[in-house]
Formats: C-alpha cells, structure tokens, sequence
C-alpha cells in the first residue's frame, strides 16, 4: 500500500500536501527534508501517486491504471533523476533529465512530476541549472527536491520552493510498526525504537540487521565487564571495535543508551523505563560503582569521540581514549 495514511508520523507534512491535493494550489516545487531514511521517498512517492490518480482525490486510489503503473515504478510522467556518479548530481544529469524533458508535454498524465532524491549532491552548477525550470515552469510540471541537509541548497532555489522539515516519528507509532506490520518481538521493538530516535527507515533497518545484533552484543559484553578490566584487555577491545568501524555510530549509541539506562536507574531506581532491562543485575551494579559526575564525563566523552570520528581523528587513538574515560569512571 502507498496512501497517506500509510505515513507514520509526519502530520503537518500530510496536512499541507493533501491540502494542496484538495483545493488544487499545487506548488510547482517543494523540498522535504530530512535526515536519511526518515520517510521522505515514501511520502514524495505517494504524493506523487497522488498527483496523477485519475480519480483525482486527495489519496491515490491505488486502483486506476496511473496509480498501478506508479506502484510498478513505471509511470512515465514520474520521473526520478539518477546520477552515475554516487555523491553528486552534475549539471548534465539536470539538464539531460529535467531541463531537456520539462519542455516535452506529460505523456499520459496532467502533470509530469520529477523526484530528485539526494538533491543536497548537486553541484553549484547542477543547482543554477534547475533555478531556470524554477524560475518558468510549464503550468503542469511539479519538483520535489529530497534532502539531508537543505543548507547545501542555493538560497536562490530555497527561495522557489516550498520547505517540508520531517519530524522524527512519535515512538509510540514506530514500535506499533515493528511489532504489527513487521512481526518484531516486543523486547527487540523496544532496542530499535530506543536508538532510531523517530526515524522510521532507521528502526526497521536495525530490526532486520544481524550486524547491529552483533554489534549490540560485542558492546554489551565490553560495557558490563569493562570496570574489572586491565589496560591490555581495553586494548584487545579497541581491537574488536575496529571490525565495526563502518557501523560505530551503531556502536557509540549503543553505549550512550547503556548510560542513560546506568543514569536513570540509578535517580530513579525504577526498572520500567530502562531499554536494556534484561540486562538490570549489570545495570545495578554499574549505577551503584558509578557516580553521577563519572556517567556524566562518560556521556561527554562519547560526545567528544564522535566529534573527533567526524574530524578524521585516527580511529583506534579516538576509541582508546574513549574507553580509558569509561573505565576510570565505571
């Protein structure tokens, strides 16, 4: 199924669009944006779905031969621009794909509609290519620029389109999808939902990922253990770390959860409210070794870890520093 209602979360962004459906003041460009896999595909997809249903309501009907073909991915006047080049989108490929094309009349539609998904990859050039179909759009054409990050848009196109920001997805409406739509057992819902942080792609990513289980697993092991541990053996775990060098933000969140489940049992004493509760013997013991200022430091450095991953800092001097921090404070 691809309908609005489909959407999790996202109401204000559901309001506006179907809005437009209903009274016809149809913007020729939007841009939603939002962090990777937080949904914007869906929603440009149904959109656009819903543009071009013959029935022409506010929802696709998912029955008529536009919606069919849409759902194939073979409606000829949904167009999406690719690019062979993974990390940018050249001017070529805009004016190849949108700015030679816009021109041609729909095919079999009254709109012809372009998704360009990963628009913040086009170029300065790419960007003042597309300004010129912003700038004089034929009356049937609509863009739907999808982003990670709209500050790598000029502000000449922000200025020519209307900006949708996703929200992250109530947790509560992510855990119903995992458990109902996708057969999650509660307990590994509860893990997925606590580190997908209301991104809705994210969370069903981690519940189907054997890497993440074993990541889980090789941190919890090192973060019930660590404060009995020598230097030699904190050594021979930065070494383990380093075979999920691709998947550490995994890794680093896995550790911030553990402390906040460490910080907030040990204010609260409380077991309800805690994402590794399975875990609650090695939980108590580390609040109970802990103090409020040592989690506190800990939390700080696995701030600073990342900020220091994301300067390029050596990774095996970056994570040993990080686990000396959690062993002093442990």
């Amino acid at each position: 199924m691809a309908g609005f209602q489909d959407i999790i979360g996202q109401d204000r962004i559901k309001e506006h669009l179907r809005s437009a459906l209903s009274t016809g003041k149809v913007s020729h460009a939007y841009i939603l944006n939002g962090e990777k896999s937080s949904g914007k595909e869906f929603i440009a997809k149904v959109f656009a779905m819903a543009l071009q249903c013959e029935k022409g309501g506010v929802e696709p009907c998912q029955e008529c031969r536009s919606c069919r073909q849409a759902l194939s991915g073979n409606q000829p006047d949904i167009i999406r621009v690719i690019h062979e080049k993974p990390n940018t989108i050249s001017v070529d490929d805009i004016r190849e794909q949108v700015n030679s094309d816009v021109g041609v009349k729909p095919y079999s539609s009254a709109r012809k509609v372009y998704i360009i998904n990963e628009a913040e990859k086009m170029t300065a050039q790419a960007q003042n290519a597309l300004l010129k179909t912003l700038e004089e759009p034929p009356e049937y054409a609509v863009l739907l620029l999808l982003t990670a990050n709209v500050d790598a848009l000029l502000p000449t196109i922000l200025s020519r389109c209307v900006q949708l920001n996703m929200k992250p997805a109530p947790d509560m409406l992510v855990r119903k999808y995992l458990c109902e739509q996708l057969q999650v057992p509660d307990y590994k819902a509860e893990v997925c939902v606590a580190f997908a942080r209301g991104n809705v792609g994210r969370a069903k990513a981690l519940a189907s990922s054997e890497d993440f289980e074993n990541i889980k697993a090789e941190a919890l092991s090192l973060l019930k253990y660590i404060q009995d541990m020598d230097l030699g053996e904190i050594i021979d775990a930065v070494k383990r770390v380093t075979e999920y060098k691709v998947e550490i933000q995994d890794y680093l969140d896995l550790c911030a959860v553990w402390y906040r489940d460490v910080l907030l049992f040990k204010a609260t004493n409380d077991v309800n409210h805690l994402i590794f509760r399975e875990e609650i013997q090695a939980l108590r013991r580390t609040a109970q070794q802990s103090s409020y200022e040592g989690i506190e430091r800990i939390i700080r450095g696995l701030d600073s870890a990342r900020r220091r991953l994301d300067a390029n800092v050596n990774f095996e001097l970056v994570m040993e520093l990080l686990m000396l921090t959690i062993h002093e404070n442990s």
